[in-house]
């Protein structure tokens, strides 16, 4: 397989290297694996934190900045980041005000980033953990013990980021993000399989002719393989998949398609139009809706469908500014 990198040993580095190059505005420690915002820590304001293994770009690294996380902590490829990553990343951040730690629901994650508030708390740093576990595929998985955390943490993130952005305390917070959690669940699909720069080839196999339906966002396996389907049945497949889980009925959703690393938008936004003719028979409002390559794989050719239901106040932190290198809009 070609791969635009120097070596496997060093492409997190690298990468890292290259968005401190590009973007100025943040502060990238790249011998710690600490991105932060380079005018943290903001004076009164709950701090966000968040991180998980690399390949998933632009989750979280590219999540920083003004109304959404003040850092991030980038492990392996595919490989949590350690407690003293996430100690720093908040000793870096913290205002006084707090930090809320979000958390996906990986065994790797979870258990560093409890690690990881014991820490904070004994060095005097009031922290608070959120966990996403938005996905229905599954119930366990390869590298989770109950749902795994997918598509709606970017959700969580922007939500929660842009209430603290406004001032809101620590309790409030960490409430709002455990109720856009509440309110979301995904569903994941893969038409190839992904590619790690330390093995070279593809994680699993996944014959030609065939998709996977419920997959993880590292090549977990699904629910089943099925034969390949068309875009408006594999929209059938994920909107159904999701709504049995969350309900048809209730306030209105914000809705991301989600491209996995490798699809294109010419596809995405194909996908998108037939994801929002299946929720439109089902009845279901959409507020608001993302198409893009968020929530990623590497090179996985695939998509994720992730639904939140939102009231006003979602909405209206939803719409609020936001400046990263991965989100922007109202600046």
């Amino acid at each position: 397989m070609k791969m635009l990198i120097n070596s496997p040993e060093t492409v997190v580095a690298d990468a890292l290297r290259g968005m401190a190059a590009a973007h100025p505005e943040l502060s990238v420690d790249v011998a710690n694996r600490v991105i932060a915002r380079r005018d943290a820590p903001v004076a009164g304001k709950v701090a966000l934190v968040s991180g998980g293994g690399s390949g998933h770009e632009p989750l979280h690294g590219g999540f920083v900045g003004p109304g959404m996380l003040d850092a991030a902590c980038p492990g392996e490829v595919f490989t949590s980041p350690v407690p003293d990553q996430m100690v720093r990343a908040a000793s870096a951040v913290d205002s006084g005000a707090g930090v809320l730690f979000v958390v996906k629901n990986y065994t790797g994650d979870v258990l560093n980033f409890e690690m990881a508030a014991e820490l904070a708390e004994d060095e005097g740093i009031q922290a608070v953990s959120v966990l996403v576990d938005d996905d229905v595929a599954v119930t366990d998985s390869t590298f989770t013990a109950g749902r795994r955390g997918t598509g709606a943490t970017l959700f969580v993130e922007k939500i929660a980021g842009a209430a603290a952005e406004e001032g809101a305390p620590l309790e409030r917070v960490a409430a709002l993000a455990r109720q856009v959690n509440e309110a979301s669940r995904s569903f994941g699909v893969a038409l190839g399989a992904v590619t790690t720069p330390a093995k070279g080839g593809p994680t699993f196999d996944l014959p030609a002719g065939e998709l996977e339906l419920g997959i993880g966002i590292h090549g977990e396996p699904g629910r089943e393989r099925r034969e390949m389907m068309t875009a408006a049945q594999i929209a059938e497949v994920a909107v159904d998949a999701v709504l049995a889980d969350l309900g048809a009925a209730g306030d209105p959703v914000l809705l991301l398609v989600n491209g996995m690393g490798a699809t294109p938008l010419l596809e995405l936004y194909g996908f998108g139009g037939e994801v929002a003719r299946v929720l439109a028979e089902r009845r279901v409002t959409v507020a608001r809706t993302l198409v893009g390559n968020y929530v990623t794989s590497l090179d996985m050719a695939g998509c994720s469908v992730t639904l939140c239901r939102a009231d006003e106040e979602l909405l209206r932190l939803w719409d609020a500014p936001v400046r990263t290198a991965g989100l922007r809009w109202g600046c």
